[in-house]
């Protein structure tokens, strides 16, 4: 463990880059307790900046690249280990995301992860069910700019976990395109809605829980319009949403709408955001829904307080470490292999690389533990399969960008290397490779192995094996597939390994 690891009670921060608002939220957790100590939000609709063929613009990421450069300043005296960045459905659908998020990156000074809709629905629930304790089984929506999130949990536990792709800038955009309300488009709108959500029907009926939550902008919005204009007290109904869209029908244009409690960065999404909430109410039977308190960005950072925390500890409890013993027990690892290719692949990049941080050290090990899932599918190019697998399976706890990571160490597990070129281009990545091939070689006879027959030291910007001459002796087959490794880093580019001579 660093001597300089934050403190699991100390500040954390989280960056919550939706698709309407990015927002920042530096808090701490003491004692099971969550202290708000800084809130930013601006409305950068990002989401509104996807072109008829999923591209970003340039105008859209300019908004969003502006307000990252604000947020940066309110981050300073706090280290990158104390801060998480995640982003959701807009940059799970832009296809030139990965140029977007290059640029953000280098503006933030820390990484982003773009999260899955699970995973997003996952971490919205943990900064609820924190927030605002209950042991009752409840459902918590969240209606984002492009998607929708809906859980069934209890306590601190999710149980069920959907995203949706429909979201109130996504659905303002289709059918109130140019801020015009008429009752057929409200239809339509629903109708939409209605389309994507319908196969939660049966999954989220009224029996499976007692009360149900709104998390997060469209929910707090009508909340707020509805307590102010005195139709309710905050809770959002039916009735108030039949009275709410006959406001808007009344106004009919989004920039002549006129409603206490209304803020004016909300009236662009307002109608979609009503008619998602219209369709949930009648189509699962919500007679209250209830503005709930957590939302996205405290679940970010209570999962990252308990990462910290499992990093100080012993055996601290990491919710990706039971994802992955999951995923092996679903895809029958052989675990004793698993462990193998493990240990060793860890042994040889505490050489390599003794300062390397625990994030690069933890997807060299769930790389190993993972390495073979594909075996379920197909031995033939079985790790093609298995990067697959771990590229695009939900794994509760993991961002879709360190799962991609995880994968590319799993593609390059065996064979050339010309396949993960642009993965060894990102910092540290030739290591950890180095380190998984060379273990799986090891212990390619599927058998105990000598781990002190092998020592791997580092050169400058290359390898060096060394092993005892008895061991070799014994194994010709293991030192040829090892002079085969050597020829293909060779080839690579990237790194020379050095092997004894004879």
């Amino acid at each position: 463990m660093s001597l300089t690891l934050p403190s699991p009670s100390g500040l954390l921060a989280a960056i919550d880059m939706g698709s309407n608002s990015f927002r920042l939220e530096i808090g701490q957790i003491r004692e099971g307790r969550y202290r708000r100590q800084l809130y930013l939000k601006e409305t950068v609709r990002l989401g509104a900046g996807l072109d008829e063929e999923g591209m970003l613009t340039d105008e859209a990421a300019q908004r969003g690249l502006a307000c990252l450069k604000r947020f940066r300043e309110s981050l300073a005296g706090l280290e990158p280990a104390q801060v998480r960045a995640v982003a959701t459905q807009t940059l799970r659908e832009a296809r030139n995301r990965n140029a977007f998020l290059e640029r953000a990156q280098a503006v933030l000074g820390l990484p982003i992860e773009v999260i899955s809709g699970r995973e997003e629905a996952r971490l919205i629930y943990a900064g609820v069910s924190h927030l605002q304790p209950s042991n009752e089984p409840r459902l918590v929506i969240d209606i984002g700019g492009r998607s929708t999130e809906m859980i069934l949990g209890k306590g601190r536990t999710p149980r069920q976990a959907e995203s949706f792709r429909v979201g109130s800038v996504s659905l303002s955009m289709r059918y109130f395109p140019d801020g015009r309300y008429t009752a057929e488009a409200f239809r339509a709108a629903q109708v939409a809605a209605g389309a994507e959500l319908e196969e939660a029907l049966a999954a989220y009926t009224p029996d499976r829980w007692r009360e149900a939550l709104g998390s997060s902008g469209t929910a707090g919005a009508v909340s707020e319009v509805l307590a102010a204009s005195g139709r309710t007290d905050g809770r959002i109904t039916p009735e108030g949403l039949r009275w709410l869209i006959g406001e808007c029908l009344a106004a009919g244009s989004a920039d002549r709408i006129s409603l206490p409690g209304l803020k004016p960065e909300r009236k662009a999404v307002l109608a979609g955001g009503v008619a998602i909430l219209y369709t949930l109410a009648t189509h699962f039977r919500i007679d209250t829904l209830l503005p709930a308190k957590g939302a996205l960005r405290q679940g970010v950072i209570i999962d990252l307080h308990d990462r910290l925390l499992a990093r100080h500890q012993e055996r601290g409890h990491d919710l990706r470490d039971d994802s992955v013993q999951r995923l092996q027990h679903r895809f029958a690892v052989d675990l004793e292999q698993a462990r193998r290719v493990r240990e060793q692949a860890l042994r040889w990049h505490r050489q390599l690389e003794p300062q390397a941080d625990t994030e690069r050290r933890n997807e060299l090990r769930w790389a190993a533990d993972l390495h073979e899932v594909g075996l379920m599918v197909s031995h033939h190019d079985h790790h093609r399969h298995s990067s697959y697998l771990v590229a695009n399976v939900d794994a509760a706890g993991f961002s879709q960008s360190q799962q991609r990571r995880v994968a590319d160490l799993v593609l390059g597990q065996r064979g050339g290397l010309r396949k993960i070129d642009e993965a060894l281009t990102r910092h540290g990545v030739a290591w950890q490779l180095l380190c998984l091939r060379l273990a799986v070689i090891k212990c390619h006879a599927r058998a105990p192995v000598d781990s002190d027959a092998i020592d791997l030291e580092r050169r400058g910007q290359n390898a060096r094996l060394r092993w005892r001459p008895d061991w070799a002796a014994t194994q010709p087959r293991t030192v040829h597939l090892l002079r085969e490794e050597a020829e293909a880093w060779s080839r690579s580019g990237t790194l020379q390994l050095e092997l004894p001579a004879g």
